[in-house]
């Protein structure tokens, strides 16, 4: 590794006005303008590392200054004595003796610390001239566990436990990197049931997307329960029954009536209920599943963190684990609750869409493949059509299977230009916007 020091660490408020077109809404978030605290660590060489937290437009401030205050854990320092402790480096940032106390390891404070530690990592593969999932295939068992803090989920796996998967998961790896060279990874499509879709946009989108080659399709429900279902034998009819559908509360229900509401979309034969209830309640979701079998249980998305993960495993709570990239706190803790998914033998099917989450997660999935879970068998990255535009190597499908990505770093730069019209307030979209508001 060249020797690089991090001479500073740049935050941006980045927001998109995507709420003008319902662009990722739903039953609890109505109107989400698509939004980030975005970092970028300079340094006295050649490569810059880049990393985000996504949020949805009004806050983002708070996670830009809790990012500005973590930026002093890596100011001045080399690369080399931040990745030669990956785990020391998690706790400092995450460990803080006072700042912490504002969290800890949940909220914005650790949204923010997501947001530093995969910068941290893309500035490490950029140096390493790998793809960050190749880092992490090519690094040795031994050098991933010790990436990973143990401390609160040893009950649930043990370091000697992630040692054996790691171990297991070499035998075989060239093997499977032919397959994904070959075929890809399988995605679904949120982007045909936004929450503030038309009947006859949805009618379109999902026709437009059979064509594409997408066979898993996801829609937004929570509202009037007549509605629902109407949307959900729209998607069903354009779909047909071979192909899968999967339909996503948003946290909307409490525990009674989501039970209801999930077996009330039954003959819509949803392949999961996604966040049925809120987020936090681990043994709502152990209940809800046990009474709307086989309508499969998904969740994750909001999860503070990795103990949070591991109870719903441990509860039996979830068919399916839905990791986010960057609301725990980064690669680090996302490989902790990857090799947890696979002792408990649940599928991770990661929440993408938003602001690079797509461009971040694939990688995440592409390591699980390879040298975790080792399957691809009823697993599936979330992709939603938006804002790819804007990132200097945006993701790539093919007929519903994310290429994978050969550039170097965690595929989450963002073109200098965009950084510039989608900054907050000052960028001139919101410039213009304001005024706008201002005249009316």
């Amino acid at each position: 590794m060249k020797p690089i020091t991090i001479t500073g660490v740049r935050v941006i408020d980045l927001r998109f006005p995507t709420s003008r077109e319902s662009i990722g809404s739903d039953a609890v978030n109505k109107d989400p303008d698509y939004s980030a605290a975005y970092c970028i660590l300079e340094t006295d060489g050649e490569v810059e590392g880049h990393g985000l937290t996504f949020t949805l437009g009004r806050g983002t401030e708070l996670c830009v200054s809790a990012l500005k205050y973590l930026g002093r854990f890596v100011q001045g320092r080399t690369l080399e004595s931040i990745v030669s402790n990956l785990n020391a480096f998690y706790l400092e940032v995450t460990g803080d003796t006072q700042f912490r106390w504002l969290g800890p390891e949940k909220g914005v404070i650790h949204l923010a610390c997501g947001a530093l530690i995969n910068a941290v990592w893309d500035l490490y593969a950029k140096t390493m001239g790998k793809p960050v999932w190749r880092l992490l295939a090519e690094m040795s068992p031994e050098e991933i566990v010790s990436a990973i803090d143990f401390r609160y989920i040893e009950d649930a796996l043990s370091p000697a436990e992630a040692l054996e998967i790691l171990r297991h998961g070499k035998s075989g790896q060239a093997d499977r990197l032919a397959i994904l060279e070959q075929r890809g990874y399988p995605a679904y499509t949120t982007s045909v049931g936004w929450f503030g879709f038309s009947d006859e946009k949805i009618r379109r989108l999902c026709r437009e997307g059979i064509e594409d080659g997408w066979t898993h399709f996801k829609l937004k429900v929570g509202g009037d329960p007549v509605d629902d279902l109407r949307r959900g034998r729209i998607v069903r009819e354009e779909i047909g029954r071979k192909n899968r559908m999967m339909v996503d509360a948003n946290q909307k229900w409490g525990i009674e009536e989501a039970i209801r509401r999930t077996m009330q979309l039954s003959e819509l034969e949803p392949w999961w209920m996604e966040e049925p209830t809120s987020p936090d309640d681990i043994l709502g979701h152990a209940r809800i599943r046990r009474e709307v079998k086989p309508i499969r249980i998904a969740t994750g998305e909001h999860c503070h963190n990795s103990v949070m993960f591991k109870q719903l495993l441990q509860a039996g709570a979830i068919d399916v684990c839905q990791i986010d990239s960057c609301r725990v706190a980064g690669v680090n803790e996302n490989l902790a609750i990857l090799l947890m998914a696979a002792k408990f033998g649940v599928p991770v099917c990661p929440h993408a869409g938003g602001v690079g989450l797509c461009e971040y997660v694939q990688h995440l999935s592409i390591f699980d493949f390879l040298g975790v879970s080792c399957t691809m068998e009823d697993r599936v990255i979330e992709y939603v059509d938006h804002l790819h535009e804007h990132f200097r190597n945006p993701v790539k499908i093919v007929r519903g299977h994310y290429a994978i990505p050969q550039k170097a770093g965690y595929s989450i730069e963002i073109l200098p230009e965009s950084l510039e019209q989608f900054s907050f307030p000052d960028g001139i979209v919101w410039r213009d916007h304001i005024h706008e508001t201002r005249l009316v």
